[in-house]
Order: structure tokens, then C-alpha cells, then sequence
């Protein structure tokens, strides 16, 4: 080996913290691919971020499935099915508030939407301009 060789592989983080490194860095990125498809309000740029996400969530199963198996990824303590439940029960409350919430918003706008536009037709004509 070469002194170059030897420096660089000095330099190196140990083969299975790289590979962690990686792997919290998949779970970063399918997080903000996350988020930029629940932002698109362009439909292909959202197919784009959702087909982003999808592959990536596939390498990052792929690298966890190597890691679990060579014993180098140490899984979170495992939670009892009354935590699970729980958190379950708290996850679908929330959906149902924010389903009530979207539908109550939406059919105000709906409703509010077609006073302001009568009052600005009925403006339109009272401006005059310099």
C-alpha cells in the first residue's frame, strides 16, 4: 500500500458509520422530497417529487436491510402495542380535525367568495383614476 493510499484510508470514517451516515442522510432526503410534493401545486412537479420519494424510500429500505443484516444498524427500542395504539388514536384525531377544518374553511370560501366579488363589480364602476 502506498503512502498516498494509507492516508486516505487513515482519513476514512469506519465502513459501518459511513454506511449510518448514509442511510440517516436517505431518511433527511425522503423527508423533503416529503414535503416539496405536498407543496407542488404543479401536478408534474409533484409527480416528479412523489416518484423522488418513492425511489429513494426503496435505496434507503435496500441500505437498512444490508445494515440490519450485517449487525451494524441498532434499531430503536421496540414500543408496546398500547404506544402504538395510542399514537395511532392521537394520528387519526388529528386527520379528522384537519378534514373538519379544511371542509369548514372550504365551504366558507365558497360562500364568502361570491359576496366579494359582487361588491367588486358594484365598485368597479364608483373608482376613478388620476
Amino acid at each position: 500500500m502506498t503512502s498516498t493510499s494509507q492516508f486516505q484510508n487513515a482519513n476514512l470514517l469506519p465502513e459501518e458509520d459511513l454506511l449510518n451516515v448514509i442511510l440517516a442522510d436517505l431518511k433527511r432526503t425522503v423527508r423533503e422530497y416529503t414535503t416539496a410534493t405536498t407543496e407542488s401545486a404543479c401536478p408534474s412537479v409533484r409527480q416528479m417529487f412523489t416518484q423522488l420519494t418513492d425511489s429513494t424510500l426503496q435505496l434507503q429500505g435496500q441500505l437498512f436491510q444490508l445494515l440490519s443484516s450485517q449487525n451494524m444498524y441498532t434499531a430503536p427500542s421496540k414500543a408496546t402495542r398500547t404506544e402504538v395504539d395510542k399514537k395511532l388514536q392521537e394520528a387519526q384525531q388529528t386527520q379528522q380535525q384537519l378534514q373538519q377544518f379544511t371542509q369548514q374553511r372550504t365551504a366558507q370560501m365558497s360562500s364568502g367568495s361570491q359576496a366579494p366579488q359582487a361588491n367588486m363589480q358594484q365598485n368597479a364602476g364608483n373608482h376613478t383614476y388620476s
